[in-house]
């Protein structure tokens, strides 16, 4: 009887062994489809970098809930849902096209990382920068003039030249922890210093890479 069982256990045990090395090159011939991590350049959009992975568009926004459209930038980190972690190889052309500023005045349009928008007037300012360091934002924390958290696109004006809650069109600045050549702002946040044809951009990086930024002239393009 024990000789019966030990040959039985061992009949299980070869089995056993036999699905589970199945089993393992079944799974080892399943394609990977976890979530990969991209890392942006300049002239990644969500549209390009879904046709790049080969991933769909909704879902790739889905997966980025916290990243706008229009604020790609160098450097940001991006999930791309269910997909290969390698991508497909896209020409050099098609970023630099992507990141060039085009405006047709006539038309009230500028086109910036692929996307269409149409302003109904410009401003010329003067700009600063802040960061979040609690030794710029005073008692009152890393939060705009509403309480919202300081994020890529928030911007510091003085209401009475720009309106409080008005989305523009950024252009011309130079700083390594903003997009190149433009990017979508909106006025949320004020600042005692920020008078007149001025506005105070802020930029997620610590003070001293923020402090490079200096005074700048840009212009802004008042979104519809």
């Amino acid at each position: 009887m024990l000789k019966q069982l030990r040959g039985h256990k061992i009949r299980l045990g070869i089995k056993t062994a036999v699905m589970a090395v199945g089993l393992a090159g079944a799974l080892h011939a399943m394609p990977a489809y976890a979530d990969s991590v991209h890392t942006a350049k300049d002239g990644d959009t969500f549209f390009f970098l879904a046709k790049q992975y080969g991933v769909n568009l909704d879902k790739l926004m889905q997966a980025n809930p916290s990243i706008q459209a229009t604020n790609i930038y160098e450097g940001l980190k991006i999930t791309i849902p269910g997909g290969s972690v390698q991508a497909l190889s896209a020409p050099a052309h098609d970023a630099e096209a992507l990141s060039t500023l085009k405006v047709f005045s006539s038309d009230r349009v500028v086109q910036a990382w692929g996307k269409t928008f149409n302003y109904k007037s410009t401003v010329d300012v003067k700009a600063t920068a802040y960061s979040a360091a609690a030794s710029e934002n005073g008692k009152w924390g890393a939060v705009d003039y509403y309480g919202n958290p300081l994020k890529l696109g928030t911007i510091a004006v003085d209401p009475n030249v720009i309106p409080m809650g008005t989305k523009v069109l950024v252009t011309g600045h130079d700083h390594p922890d903003l997009p190149n050549n433009a990017f979508v702002a909106t006025a949320t946040d004020q600042g005692s210093a920020i008078k007149g044809q001025r506005i105070d951009i802020f930029i997620p990086a610590s003070p001293q890479k923020v402090s490079q930024f200096g005074f700048q002239d840009v212009k802004l393009y008042v979104l519809d």
